[in-house]
């Protein structure tokens, strides 16, 4: 279930670190971090790009209420979500990198997938 990872922080550090990793994913089309925060990261960003297809005044303000950019929201709605109008789901790729030197945590790289071309 989504959002049940509690990620060793108090809940409103937690849900500012990911609204910010979640605009940085979406700002630069990938980020490195470990496995659990990139599955958490995975759930609320394949949400954002939900929201966006809809393009409706509605979606717009559910997706300034979390992104905290207000030029990574205009390019979610212009570039991104287009892109994936036509996929239902899976936007987003974890790919695992390895263990991080100083306390072997596992290292992955979340990246916004290129959808699959319509047959």
């Amino acid at each position: 279930m989504p959002g049940t990872r509690k990620l060793g922080r108090a809940t409103d550090h937690r849900k500012a670190m990911l609204r910010g990793m979640v605009t940085y994913l979406l700002e630069n089309g990938k980020v490195e971090t470990t496995v659990t925060r990139a599955k958490e990261v995975r759930s609320m960003a394949e949400k954002m790009i939900t929201i966006a297809k809809d393009n409706t005044l509605q979606a717009k303000r559910q997706a300034f209420a979390y992104v905290t950019k207000d030029a990574v929201v205009k390019k979610l709605f212009d570039e991104i979500a287009p892109k994936y109008k036509d996929v239902n789901g899976g936007y987003t790729r974890i790919i695992k990198t390895g263990t991080r030197r100083g306390d072997a945590a596992e290292m992955c790289i979340i990246e916004l997938a290129e959808p699959k071309a319509a047959e």
